[in-house]
């Protein structure tokens, strides 16, 4: 394969999209209350658990930037702000399908939302691996 000059370190970029998966691991599923997880996930009642779910998201990239660019802290914002989005846009598409386990296209809901959520950690490993 031939060689691609870029501006990212690819080592330093694997090792933070690596934090990033770990991240996503522990937020979406290790730290992820049922109050969370339920609440999130309601018509009504849902901003609270949402945003503490989302903040665990963003705490965890606050503490990957500040160990490789204490600068980029700012980025824990912008994850929380897309992670928020994209969890309360598959909880409204979740509310208006009502897609029961047992349907092929529930799991393709739950695939597009972590997939998303890889999209936006590669996102953030570039900028924290060329900042």
């Amino acid at each position: 394969m031939p060689s691609v000059d870029t501006p990212v370190p690819v080592g330093a970029f694997a090792l933070l999209f690596l934090a990033f998966a770990v991240k996503q691991l522990g937020a979406d599923f290790l730290l992820q209350s049922t109050w969370m997880a339920q609440g999130k996930e309601r018509g009504s009642g849902w901003l609270a658990p949402l945003c503490a779910h989302t903040a665990l998201h963003g705490l965890g990239t606050l503490l990957i930037a500040l160990m490789v660019q204490p600068a980029l802290w700012w980025l824990a914002l912008v994850d929380f702000a897309i992670h928020t989005a994209i969890d309360r846009g598959k909880a409204l598409v979740g509310q208006r399908t009502r897609l029961p386990p047992t349907d092929a296209r529930f799991w393709w809901l739950i695939g597009a939302d972590q997939f998303l959520h890889q999209v936006t950690h590669i996102g953030l490993a570039v900028v924290l691996a060329a900042g």
